[in-house]
């Protein structure tokens, strides 16, 4: 098994252990803490270190000062490099974690039973968030109303202006400028780029491309990087639309999606009731809990642009340090306290209690390689 780097400090470790539970290798470690409440044992220490999604940034900084206030020995340093750079970095031994808006493939669980053991790694739900279609139109000011297709035709470049016929169909009663549309995507390799590109093309008719972290380069369109960036340059262009983590799209103007015969604005909620409707993904670890969500969804009040943003961890760990930082922080960031740590900070929709009791036992699983 290789070894995991270490892109901060050099632990400084004391005796690491889990209160009320024995090592972590044991397979009912999870269920003896008091988890549902907090998450975390003060009696761990050291450093753990994660990379991946961006669309974590507002919801990390919220877990890592919450779990550090429970266990004041312990840190943990996450780069916001993208879903794709996380497993990427997961993958090379660089992250202890990777934070990732999309499920690994299974070629990407494949090669974790290099660095994991033989049930590789394992995804658990960190939150569920909606992804706004969010634009900056002078003139508009109001929340637009479009069906997949449209959405879809927008985004492949053949809708190109605001007052298009396709647009005004589903907003009759608002006056349309004709400035030319500018579609502005991610320029590295995002889980919230495949999220939105499964919905285009499971949703549409329209789009024909590969659903993949990267932007289909035969689109002529603008780009940015990370979700800070296509928010930026959104904000900054006159005729922009992007997607984006809702929690982080500022005052930009959104779009409610045809469901049915409704539109429905994104919210928690409505993102939550989605993932609902969806099924888990088979053939990796005994222990995932990774998820195909149902982009043609037509139940009332669900909004199918959405994301569940995880967590992966190793299945075993090389050492006991680490075993015991990644279970202690995971079940910090599935507690009550953190899932309503990350909803003040990042307004992303918690995870349901049945989630959060199967995510306890995925998470009871992790052990020391021998």
């Amino acid at each position: 098994m290789k070894s995991f780097g270490r892109a901060a400090a050099i632990l400084s470790v004391s005796t690491l252990a889990l209160v009320g539970c024995g090592e972590s290798n044991n397979p009912d470690a999870g269920g003896d803490t008091d988890s549902g409440e907090n998450g975390a044992s003060s009696d761990v220490a050291g450093t753990l270190v994660g990379g991946g999604a961006s669309s974590q940034e507002a919801a990390m900084t919220a877990w890592t000062d919450g779990f550090t206030s429970v266990a004041p020995e312990a840190q943990v340093n996450y780069a916001s490099v993208g879903s794709g750079g996380g497993r990427d970095g997961f993958l090379g031994g660089e992250y202890d974690f990777a934070g990732s808006d999309a499920a690994m493939s299974d070629e990407e669980w494949e090669s974790t039973q290099e660095i994991c053991g033989p049930e590789g790694a394992f995804h658990i739900p960190s939150y569920i968030s909606p992804v706004a279609v969010a634009f900056n139109v002078e003139g508009i000011d109001e929340t637009l109303n479009l069906d997949a297709d449209t959405i879809a035709s927008i985004f492949a470049g053949e809708v190109s202006s605001w007052d298009d016929e396709a647009i005004a169909e589903h907003n009759p009663d608002m006056e349309l400028p004709s400035t030319p549309i500018s579609v502005v995507h991610r320029a590295d390799d995002s889980g919230t780029t495949e999220n939105f590109v499964d919905y285009l093309a499971t949703a549409s008719d329209v789009w024909d491309y590969e659903v993949s972290g990267e932007w289909p380069g035969e689109i002529a369109a603008e780009s940015a990087q990370q979700t800070s960036g296509v928010v930026g340059l959104t904000s900054e262009t006159d005729g922009a639309i992007t997607y984006a983590d809702a929690s982080q799209i500022g005052d930009l103007n959104t779009v409610a999606v045809q469901v049915g015969e409704e539109y429905v604005e994104y919210s928690p909620e409505a993102a939550s009731q989605a993932v609902a409707s969806s099924s888990p993904i088979e053939g990796q670890a005994s222990n995932n809990m990774a998820y195909e969500l149902d982009r043609r969804t037509e139940e009332s009040g669900a909004y199918p642009v959405v994301l569940v943003s995880y967590h992966i961890f190793c299945n075993e760990y090389p050492d006991q340090e680490t075993a015991d930082l990644a279970l202690a922080f995971g079940e910090y960031v599935i507690s009550e306290d953190g899932q309503a740590t990350a909803e003040a900070a990042a307004g992303n929709a918690p995870i349901s209690d049945d989630l959060r009791d199967g995510a306890m036992e995925s998470l009871s699983a992790i052990t020391v390689s021998e």
